[in-house]
């Protein structure tokens, strides 16, 4: 009889009708919550939050014992919750929606386009450039650099005009080696790289130029020099370096190589090279 009973409660049951929408559902909700008390957890917004659960309890317990005179009033009090919890909990929404933000699936679909990446590295080495500030910038091509960003201090920060004049500054710890840069963000700064050993390379370039001739030898990069004593910015392609840029001809290099256009580049380059030898 008894599970004749329990057969027919089943049956009757919205359980017998649960698929993998509800379940899916049930387990959203419980990662935002779980989530939610992960943010809240360590600031005082934590004893908020119990004195609010403890509130809401209060309120449904006066229901169940039918105290019409207080029931009453939480429920008046409890139609101010939701701009109580906005005001409360502003902090940890900012949080939150900070860390949204941050999502690597999100901020594919946020990331600077190419053109602004390139207008970011020109503004800043025209910059330092005007400043007699020495600086030497690696952007990454098809081969990882991933040894040399090792030797150096590991930022992963959006690239920015601002962040790559204040690491050359000559009063930061970060000045001295090479900023590697890879897609829009900066992975590294203060690298070390290896010097060319072209025993016919001008004795009037020194190490930035010959740091970004050798990485340039053994890799696809493309690297950009600033000149502490002249201010001249200078780039450097497949080991051909080309001087006396301006930020017109600069864009125009690190749109072609970053393009594909690496083997027009490089015939442009020992052309010019030649001309000029």
């Amino acid at each position: 009889m008894n599970f004749v009973l329990l057969a027919a409660i089943f049956d009757n049951s919205r359980f017998a009708a649960i698929g993998a929408r509800d379940v899916i559902d049930i387990l959203l909700v419980a990662f935002l919550i779980y989530r939610l008390l992960l943010l809240i957890k360590g600031t005082g917004s934590t004893q908020m939050t119990i004195g609010l659960a403890l509130l809401i309890f209060f309120y449904y317990l006066t229901r169940l014992a039918q105290l019409e005179t207080v029931s009453w009033i939480l429920t008046n009090l409890l139609t101010y919750v939701v701009i109580a919890l906005i005001v409360i909990y502003s902090p940890e929404i900012r949080r939150a929606l900070s860390h949204f933000g941050r999502n690597p699936f999100i901020r594919r679909f946020a990331t600077p386009s190419p053109g602004e990446v390139r207008e970011e590295i020109v503004l800043a080495s025209t910059t330092l450039a005007t400043k007699r500030i020495g600086g030497l910038i690696v952007v990454e091509g098809q081969i990882g650099l991933k040894n040399y960003i090792e030797t150096g201090i590991k930022m992963d920060a959006l690239l920015s005009y601002d962040l790559l004049v204040t690491i050359f500054s000559p009063y930061t710890p970060l000045h001295d080696g090479a900023v590697i840069i890879q897609g829009n963000r900066i992975a590294a700064a203060a690298c070390f790289l290896p010097l060319t050993l072209d025993p016919q390379l001008s004795k009037d370039l020194g190490t930035r130029h010959r740091a970004a001739i050798g990485i340039t030898e053994e890799t696809d990069a493309v690297a950009i020099v600033i000149s502490e004593e002249t201010g001249i910015i200078s780039a450097v392609v497949g080991g051909k370096i080309m001087r006396n840029l301006d930020a017109g001809s600069l864009d125009q290099i690190l749109a072609r190589a970053l393009q594909g256009e690496r083997a027009r580049l490089m015939r442009e380059l020992e052309e010019r090279q030649t001309a000029h030898g």
